[in-house]
């Protein structure tokens, strides 16, 4: 657990909401791509909830590599309600895992994974999500997420406001760059298929972009890099004119819907996860982690390869109707979100690198 007051609150902000947490406790997960931004946000929680609330939820953390695992969730060495599952989703999964809830969130999620690992973008969400619907059906578990994502609604073309769950936007399925929300949407049709077919649970979260302080220092995604600048006071750099507008969403929040979707969200159903207030131009999203700074924003190209892997859709909000009327809504507003990610990051690089 990242040991930070400021990200332990908001732990126990989650925590403390009027869930039915009877449906949480006393239950197991596998939680795949558990060392990823969500995956080891939402393993803090639960961890934290068997800490203080005594909940007695065991989880396998599955991930590529077990030292990885390891480091990430050092706090929790010699847990028993932890277990380390280390392997790649693109392999079947181990028929001794048995489990409760299934939270796959195994997947390429930055523009430089895109473009230098592309068949790896696609086949990692393709193979992915089949083997981790064989294992529900194996395992008689009671309900899987799937982690989708706003780019599934491609281009905004133009006639609609934000994209509602029914929406088709237009995606040019003949680049390098849209491997990953074709291979997203398959996915998400492969779900409804097994679900026909098996008659297994399956909700489906469609996630805005997400940011938050367990995200990766390497992620190129340029929320990410506005934020890893303003933790080490640069000026934020902006490689475009700043237009696009899109919808964010703090990490903390999501793992909430995630939560909530577990408990109350309807079989078969897509839910868009995101929240009005997060609805931003991306050179206003800069300015205000800039201010949060004391910076200022800069504007570069990009170089080539980070261009092959940018998103080219310049609207992509969501409405997030749907996951309201079920009773979802965002907990932390958007300038906390900001500050909260870039005290908390602050705290955890430098405590990183007084042990150097």
């Amino acid at each position: 657990m990242i040991k930070n007051d400021i990200y332990l609150k908001d732990i126990d902000r989650i925590s403390q909401l009027n869930y039915d947490w009877s449906k949480i406790d006393g239950h197991s997960f596998l939680i795949i791509g558990a060392t990823g931004m969500i995956g080891s946000c939402l393993i803090d929680l639960l961890m934290y909830r068997n800490k203080r609330m005594e909940a007695q939820i065991t989880i396998y953390a599955m991930g590529r590599s077990k030292e990885r695992l390891a480091e990430r969730f050092s706090a929790y060495e010699l847990d028993p309600m932890l277990e380390f599952i280390e392997g790649d989703i693109v392999n079947p999964i181990s028929e001794n895992i048995k489990v409760d809830y299934i939270i796959h969130g195994a997947s390429n999620t930055h523009p430089k994974s895109y473009a230098n690992d592309p068949i790896g973008t696609i086949i990692t969400n393709i193979s992915g999500i089949e083997n981790v619907l064989r294992h529900a059906i194996e395992s008689s578990a009671k309900r899987c997420l799937f982690l989708s994502t706003v780019e599934i609604y491609g281009e905004n073309r133009g006639d609609i406001d934000g994209f509602t769950e029914n929406y088709c936007g237009y995606i040019d399925c003949n680049t390098l760059r849209a491997g990953y929300p074709e291979g997203k949407r398959v996915s998400e049709s492969l779900c409804q298929a097994y679900i026909e077919k098996y008659d297994i649970d399956v909700v489906i979260p469609r996630i805005a972009r997400t940011f938050g302080p367990t995200m990766l220092l390497n992620d190129s995604k340029a929320s990410s890099q506005f934020i890893l600048n303003a933790v080490h006071e640069k000026d934020i750099v902006l490689k475009s004119d700043g237009n696009q507008f899109y919808s964010y969403a703090y990490v903390f929040d999501i793992v909430s819907s995630l939560l909530f979707l577990l408990i109350y969200g309807e079989k078969g159903e897509a839910y868009n996860i995101a929240s009005d207030q997060y609805n931003i131009h991306l050179k206003e999203f800069a300015e205000k982690i800039a201010k949060s700074a004391n910076k200022k924003v800069i504007y570069d190209l990009p170089d080539e390869d980070e261009a092959k892997g940018f998103s080219k859709a310049n609207t992509a909000v969501m409405s997030s109707e749907k996951v309201a009327k079920l009773g979802w809504e965002s907990c932390f507003n958007l300038d906390e979100a900001i500050n909260h990610t870039i005290e908390i990051l602050k705290t955890e690089i430098d405590s990183h690198d007084s042990f150097k």
